[in-house]
């Protein structure tokens, strides 16, 4: 590999001491590889499933190896089939599938890195094509006859007309239409002022409601026609959003928070963020002589004002839906769960409350509306087994009332459902601890599934995939220091120890860090991937303790949004402390081959598991995470047009200071692998250049793998494999059996 892409500091003088204990027997020479990498990353991975209005079509996008093809199927058969045809690993993602009404197109968006804070919309080039990359909606017809069209280049969110005849998205801030047999070409449907986005048709095509951003406010506006002005719903200083229209069309819901500013409020005391659901009569406003002056909006409900009552900050965060059970459904935290709730489409009576529709101690996320109006579907961690705490399983939730029920019991992970246009099938994305993800149907009736899954396009697997060498993760639960409960999955190898044979150990901790790894195969791709890493490493003699440390979802708000974390105090290092002392006593484990590694915010814990506890943890691979709370922090804190600062603005900066793993690079003594793409759109580049910076100064081992404009998600397969290779090898090579053996061969000779 070359040097620009791998290359190894070594400091003058400066031994990687490891304290590895010298291998015997059959622990001195490792093994072959059960499988390969390759082998291991061979799966296809689907996102994006959709299914048509009506009929029994569907559509998602497909990962194989970085070939990223829409595919669709149709009842009764389902039989998968490749819509398209891109044949390279070239990085270009595929998002915002959809179909229209009657099945008959098939609408994406190809390139960009939606998953990006920023510079989302700008193409991705992490081929180092000179010819540069491009972010295109493109459009192709269902039945495969006619290849795909571009329908704009730079369009994005598309929202497709009820008829099945027009696309309207969003391009250079505006919000476009465009028919989708090409008759008509794109053209700007609305000029104005702000940042326009979320277009929704309404039921009958006539109108659409979009978001005008405008900074430090937002609203709601109505195109009615290329004749008549845009209506403003209740114009105000508010921040207005997630528009969605009633079945008749003749109103809006939407969601309201306060525009910003304000004095500056205390950056370390938590404060509730308030926000309410509001709905316009866009039928009477448009017919009334004073429609000029804005469409009156009446508020229906507002959140408690407590901190669980903020928006909740999980998939699809309010999750506001009208339906056609005379109610609008939503989702909130308010009882320390992220849980669906509706209430009466004309608002409450006085004393009364929103219905919670999905009581009990778990969350919900995935949510979508049944074609019928009257049902929500959505993925949340419940079930008949206690362990599906850590699973996924797809849940009906009636929204005029009635108990949730869980569709799909059992040991997998099912998720993102949708209910097809014909309401005969429920389609979603099904894994198990050895079967990656896969789009899956399943006959329903009444609210209840009426059929065995039909897993699609399994075939697509390869043959070679080593699925009945994985192993199935078992769930772990300790105690933090302050008594909080953690729960992990631990990887084992499947082959048996030697007598006393003691095994080098790694922790993982995810990104995110909203985020819960599973039982099995997560659903989403980044997750899926750091699984199949942890796979590996089981498969090469590691055990491996995958930590959901705090901060992450699926335990309840106090769980999810606790103070001191963060930039804050990183109170959730404790739990990351608490894993490796776990792994300790154990009697397979050897103590002084405990390994780290993470990404993103586990990039973070892995840094800081290193700088303060170096004699905890003997090596570490830390890929694009943040070294340096301060320089992030700050561009938050300091508004340079205002004159007044937060009144603990210093205080928490010095805080953050201190929550950051270069504050204790004094103690910082452990070899480390530093992995990131300069094109990181989460996480900036400038985080690892700077923590280079100080190893170097301070005389600590690492190696640095810089993947040249590639993202945060390495959305190059052949760049997502190297960066896999990089992290095994490396921890190979310092505390796995490679290092044992090495020690043995050179009786402890200086190693590098």
């Amino acid at each position: 590999m070359s040097p620009s892409r791998l290359s190894r500091r070594r400091v003058a003088g400066a031994l990687l001491t490891l304290g590895a204990s010298v291998a015997t027997g059959a622990g001195a020479q490792p093994a072959a590889p059960a499988f390969t990498m390759a082998q291991l990353k061979g799966y296809p991975f689907p996102t994006e499933l959709a299914a048509a209005a009506t009929g029994s079509r569907i559509a998602w996008a497909f990962d194989e190896q970085g070939k990223r093809n829409v595919w669709v199927a149709e009842g009764p058969r389902f039989a998968a089939r490749q819509l398209t045809r891109f044949t390279e690993d070239d990085g270009q993602e595929l998002t915002s599938v959809a179909l229209s009404s009657d099945g008959r197109w098939v609408v994406f968006v190809r390139g960009g890195e939606h998953s990006g804070n920023w510079d989302d919309l700008v193409p991705v080039n992490p081929t180092s094509s000179p010819a540069g990359a491009k972010l295109q909606l493109m459009v192709a017809p269902f039945d495969g006859s006619g290849a795909p069209r571009v329908v704009a280049e730079g369009g994005d969110e598309p929202s497709l007309s009820p008829d099945g005849q027009r696309v309207a998205f969003v391009k250079d801030r505006a919000v476009w239409v465009a028919s989708l047999d090409g008759a008509t070409p794109a053209r700007k449907l609305i000029t104005a002022r702000g940042e326009a986005s979320d277009p929704r048709w309404s039921p009958d095509g006539r109108q659409l409601a979009f978001v005008s951003g405008r900074g430090d406010h937002a609203f709601v506006g109505v195109w009615s026609g290329d004749s008549t002005p845009v209506r403003w719903v209740a114009p105000s200083t508010s921040r207005d959003g997630s528009p969605r229209w009633s079945p008749d069309g003749r109103r809006i819901a939407f969601v309201r928070r306060p525009g910003s500013g304000g004095a500056p409020d205390s950056i370390l005391v938590a404060r509730h963020q308030p926000w309410g659901i509001w709905t316009t009569d866009v039928a009477t406003c448009l017919s009334s002589p004073t429609a000029d002056q804005g469409c009156p909006a009446r508020r229906l409900w507002q959140a408690p004002a407590t901190l669980a009552g903020s928006p909740p900050s999980t998939h699809g965060g309010t999750n506001l839906h009208w339906t056609k059970a005379g109610r609008i459904a939503f989702a909130s935290y308010e009882d320390n769960w992220p849980h669906l709730y509706s209430l009466p489409e004309d608002g409450l009576a006085a004393g009364q409350k929103p219905t919670l529709l999905t009581p009990g101690g778990y969350m919900v996320e995935h949510v979508s509306l049944a074609p019928d109006g009257r049902a929500l579907l959505a993925s949340a961690n419940t079930g008949p087994n206690a362990l599906d705490l850590d699973r996924r399983h797809v849940l009906y939730v009636p929204v005029g009332g009635g108990a949730a029920r869980v569709l799909t019991p059992g040991t997998g992970i099912e998720t993102q459902p949708v209910v097809t246009g014909d309401g005969r099938h429920v389609a979603y994305i099904s894994a198990t601890p050895q079967r990656p993800p896969l789009p899956t149907v399943q006959p329903i009736a009444d609210g209840a599934t009426a059929g065995q899954p039909q897993l699609l396009a399994a075939d697509r697997i390869p043959s070679d995939f080593p699925a009945a060498k994985l192993v199935t993760p078992t769930q772990v639960v300790y105690d933090a220091p302050d008594g909080v409960k953690v729960h992990a999955q631990l990887f084992t190898p499947t082959t048996p120890a030697a007598a006393g044979e003691k095994r080098p150990a790694v922790i993982f901790v995810h990104g995110g860090p909203p985020r819960q790894m599973l039982l099995g195969w997560h659903y989403g791709d980044y997750y899926a991937n750091t699984y199949a890493v942890n796979q590996y490493l089981a498969s090469r003699g590691f055990v491996v303790l995958s930590v959901n440390y705090r901060l992450g979802i699926g335990y309840g708000y106090e769980f999810h949004r606790p103070s001191g974390t963060g930039a804050q105090g990183a109170g959730e290092y404790q739990d990351v402390v608490a894993a490796a002392r776990w792994l300790r006593t154990r009697p397979d484990v050897d103590a002084s081959r405990i390994g780290i590694w993470g990404g993103s915010y586990g990039g973070f814990l892995t840094a800081m598991a290193l700088a303060r506890n170096s004699d905890l943890f003997a090596a570490g691979v830390d890929v694009h995470g943040v070294h340096d709370w301060t320089t992030e922090r700050a561009r938050g804190m300091l508004d340079r047009n205002r004159f007044e600062t937060p009144p603990d603005m210093q205080r928490a900066l010095d805080v953050a200071w201190q929550s950051s793993p270069v504050a204790s690079m004094a103690t910082w003594k452990s070899p480390v692998l530093l992995i990131h793409g300069d094109d990181d759109r989460n996480v900036r580049f400038s985080q690892t250049v700077d923590l280079a910076r100080r190893l170097t100064a301070a005389g600590v081992p690492f190696e640095e793998l810089v993947i040249p404009d590639d993202t945060h998600h390495f959305m190059r397969h052949a760049n997502l494999v190297r960066v896999n290779e990089a992290v095994t090898d490396y921890l190979e090579r310092t505390i796995g059996p490679r290092r044992a053996a090495a020690r043995t061969a050179t009786r402890g000779g200086t190693q590098r």
